[in-house]
């Protein structure tokens, strides 16, 4: 007897498939930051992609992920120090892939109350 994940799980499943490169641009673009040089359009489109990811996170009830998303995002747009904001957005990211290793387990195991 097959168990098979209910039509939520299938579409957390089908969203958290395409988060990897995102968070990998991510992390790529916090790492772009020290340099002196770096266009303040990638922060933007760093900031557009983290909002949007926490839009469909919060759609599909992921909750930890969307949360963890959008305290990423709080933090990229805030003023004040570079430094200091690199190294919570380096922190941050951490718990982004926690949540999301997290969101992939449990989107990954059929609900009880599934079987027929």
């Amino acid at each position: 007897m097959g168990f098979q994940l209910s039509a939520r799980q299938q579409a957390q499943m089908a969203f958290l498939q395409m988060l990897p490169p995102k968070i990998h641009k991510v992390a790529s673009i916090v790492e772009q930051m020290n340099n002196a040089r770096l266009d303040e359009t990638l922060v933007r489109s760093m900031i557009r992609t983290l909002d949007q990811s926490k839009a469909g996170a919060a759609q599909l009830s992921i909750t930890g992920l969307a949360d963890a998303l959008g305290a990423m995002a709080s933090v990229a747009r805030r003023g004040g120090g570079l430094q200091v904001k690199i190294r919570m957005l380096q922190d941050q990211i951490g718990g982004v892939r926690q949540h999301y290793d997290a969101a992939v387990k449990k989107a990954s195991i059929p609900e009880a109350g599934d079987e027929e």
